[in-house]
């Protein structure tokens, strides 16, 4: 499994940064990735971000994972890593194995 996670409004050009990474999965043909918006969060500045009705945070983090085989997820390393290049901004990549229990799509 791939893991990024990237700040909700980073971007590249007009499109939000997220939305690049999992449409670029996509194209890719990779299993499946999914977008995930955190609640409270701090990164490598240790600035709080923090989630709550009355306060919103303007950039809380996004995680987005996606699973594939192990190669399939090493040879879309470069497509993330130029993704980031074009935004300028920082985030943490990080890989590990999973065990898929049940994966079938939908008819």
């Amino acid at each position: 499994m791939l893991r990024i996670f990237v700040g909700e409004s980073d971007k590249i050009g007009h499109q939000l940064l997220y939305e690049a990474i999992l449409l670029k999965a996509r194209e890719k043909k990779l299993a499946g990735g999914t977008a995930l918006k955190g609640i409270m969060s701090f990164g490598a500045s240790s600035r709080m971000h923090l989630s709550r009705l009355i306060e919103l945070s303007e950039d809380m983090t996004i995680v987005i994972e996606i699973v594939d085989q192990a190669e399939k997820i090493e040879n879309f390393l470069p497509e993330v890593h130029t993704l980031f290049d074009k935004c300028g901004k920082g985030g943490l990549i990080t890989m590990e194995k999973v065990d898929v229990v049940y994966y079938k799509p939908k008819n």
